[in-house]
């Protein structure tokens, strides 16, 4: 076993029509306004950016992030990634009643030389982590849209 791989599967359940989801989760440059872990997002050109992210144990991953696929009308999003993480993330929504299903899967191996040397005794903290990261993304995003369906912006993206 490589103890640097990681595979992420997180499902989301959100009380907003895909089409609207989707809207938001493709501007990638917005996620620090509503995903706290997520710090800084640097676009490089229009499908590449340099994104930094920290949750609760004290260190910042840095990634490139290259948009590998981006199909509205399948409702999905991938990206591929280089630098601290290395390997793909990628978003598919589906429609449950009139809110959405959010799949977020991810398989990276890391490269940040601390994590690598950690790897063994720091997996159970840094799956954790991880775990972490993605409950404050899924607050920040319900949070997002409930706001926008209180303006009446429910259908704007």
């Amino acid at each position: 076993m490589d103890w640097c791989w990681y595979d992420f599967r997180d499902v989301w359940r959100l009380d907003a029509p895909p089409e609207v989801v989707y809207g938001v989760l493709e501007r990638a440059e917005e996620y620090p306004r509503w995903w706290p872990q997520i710090r800084r997002v640097e676009p490089i050109d229009d499908q590449t950016g340099t994104v930094h992210f920290r949750s609760f144990l004290p260190y910042d991953l840095v990634v490139t992030a290259q948009e590998a696929r981006r199909d509205r009308a399948a409702r999905v999003l991938e990206i591929a990634m280089t630098g601290d993480l290395e390997g793909w993330a990628r978003w598919t929504l589906g429609s449950v009643g009139a809110g959405t299903r959010a799949l977020f899967e991810q398989q990276v191996i890391v490269r940040k030389p601390l994590m690598r040397r950690l790897a063994v005794p720091g997996r159970p903290f840094f799956r954790a982590n991880h775990a972490l990261m993605m409950r404050g993304g899924r607050r920040g995003l319900r949070t997002l849209l409930a706001e926008r369906a209180d303006r009446g912006q429910g259908n704007g993206v």
